[in-house]
This record gives structure tokens, sequence and C-alpha cells, in this order.
């Protein structure tokens, strides 16, 4: 990235550690692997979660608690903070059971070998695979629910890696950039706006592992949880995300999903670690500065 206008690519690419990339965000680095030894810890309960309360983080972690209000015992879980800004996802044992080396990564020790699943999306599906829950088994309506699942895996990237990126982040603000993204993004809410005009939620009128995919990023948008751009993006024009956000919101199972593996907003919303069902109630972060 260059704030020149007239930078012209280099033949061949190199790394310049000390460019506006590395003053952004100074973990990325063009190789993948481990950079130091570090296990993992384990809790007591079948399902491992190594995360971090960002959307991609909040989808796995609304979807294991809705699976508990379900009734789904075998859903219980620990879920470990993973210090992306200090570099646990660079970790040996972070590496091991996701070699992307992005949260969210899960590790299922229910059987006779652990199995790991990344990639938030997948987490889901396996999730859903696994208890026979929030995705629907008439055929049309499973594929309108995995169409819409792998829709957001696919654009979430432009409204986070592009848009949210050089809008909120980017050292320099790129107009060229943030207007390509920008239109990208509105176009994505366009989308979602014209299919829940007729619909209550994505896949028809049955709350699927869609509207936990996409809630986190786009209902995050629609209600400036998300880059702080909803005015800039002129959310409230979205009425029917903004009503969809809403009812999800609406729901127990999401509002708890939202608080585990966060570290910003208010202090009574963030359970950084999550390891028994109660600690929503004793281990917030409100509730452990009052011990001090």
């Amino acid at each position: 990235m260059s704030e020149s206008s007239e930078y012209t690519p280099p033949k061949i690419w190199t790394w310049n550690k000390g460019g506006n990339v590395a003053q952004v965000a100074s973990l990325n680095r063009p190789v993948a692997g481990a950079t130091h030894e570090k296990e993992l810890p384990v809790g007591r309960h079948p399902l491992q979660l190594y995360s971090l309360g960002t959307p991609n983080g909040q989808k796995v972690t609304i979807m294991l608690e809705e699976l508990l209000a379900l009734g789904h015992a075998g859903a219980e879980y620990d879920a470990w903070l993973i210090r992306i800004g200090d570099g646990d996802q660079f970790g040996s044992g972070f590496v091991g059971v996701n070699p992307n080396s992005k949260i969210p990564a899960l590790l299922d020790r229910s059987g006779p070998s652990p199995i790991r699943v990344f990639e938030s999306g997948a987490i889901l599906f396996y999730l859903a695979e696994k208890f026979g829950a929030l995705l629907p088994t008439d055929p049309a309506r499973r594929a309108e629910a995995m169409s819409w699942l792998f829709w957001q895996m696919g654009s979430a990237p432009y409204l986070g890696g592009g848009f949210g990126h050089f809008y909120a982040y980017a050292p320099v603000k790129i107009e060229y950039a943030i207007d390509r993204f920008t239109m990208e993004a509105k176009r994505q809410l366009d989308v979602l706006d014209r299919r829940l005009a007729d619909n209550e939620f994505l896949a028809g009128d049955e709350y699927t592992i869609a509207d936990i995919a996409v809630f986190p990023w786009y209902g995050g948008v629609a209600k400036n949880w998300v880059y702080g751009a909803a005015e800039f993006l002129s959310a409230g024009d979205y009425r029917n995300v903004q009503r969809w956000a809403d009812a999800l919101y609406a729901r127990q199972a999401v509002k708890r999903g939202r608080m585990v593996n966060r570290l910003s907003g208010e202090p009574s919303e963030q359970l950084h670690e999550r390891h028994e069902a109660n600690d929503f109630d004793t281990k917030t972060q409100d509730k452990l500065a009052s011990k001090d």
C-alpha cells in the first residue's frame, strides 16, 4: 500500500516488514505455520472452542448456545480465548487444530479420537449434522439454507477485508478503495433485504445455521456493532434486514453467544472465557472487576 497514486507494482513482490501493512496489522505475514510452541488448554466438556468474539467467532458461540437452549446437553463447551493481537493463533497447538491460523477452531473430543473442525461455516454445518438441529431435512429448504451459508462465507471477505479494512483500519483513506467496497457492501445488504422482504428467515420460515452465520456480520453492520458504519452505509434503509436483526437479537442464545470471548464493549457483555453455563451470571468482566 502506498500513499502515492503513482505506485507501480514491482515485477516481484517482496515483504516489507516495516511498511504500511505492518503498521496496521503487524501479525500479518505471507507464510503459514507456527511461530512458537504452545499447547492448547483442554477443559472437561466434549467440545473445545478456541476463538475470539469477532463476527466469525460469534457464529459458533451463538450456535452452541442455541443447541444448548434446544436441550442438546452434548453441546456443552469450553470456550478458550485466543488473543490474535498477541499471536496466539500462531502457536503450535492452535495451528494443529487450524493450519490456517484463523479463529474459530473447534476440537470435538466426544468420540474415540478427537475431530478438528476449522472455518466457521464448516463448524456450523458440522454441529448441525452432529445434533440434527438448525438445518432443514427437506431437500429444498436444506439447499436454501446451505446456499445462504455459502453466500455468507463468500461475501463477508468483501465486507470485512474489503470495506471494513479500507473504511476503518487502513492507515491511508483511499477514495477508490472505499467507494469500491462500499458499493459491494450495500449491494450485499440489498440482496439480504430483498430476500427478507418475503421471508421471516433466510431459508424461509425456519431459523437455521444460515441466519446464525449471516447475523454477526450483516446484522452487526445494520445495528452499528461492526465498524461503526451504519450511518455511512445508510443501514436504516434496509428495513427488512433491520427487522430480521432485531428478531435474532431478541433471542437469549444470540445474546449469550455474542458475549463469549468478547474483548470490547460494556464489561457486563464480556465473558472472556466460557466453561460453565452459569459463567454468564458470575464471570462477566463487570462481575470479576467487582471482586477485585
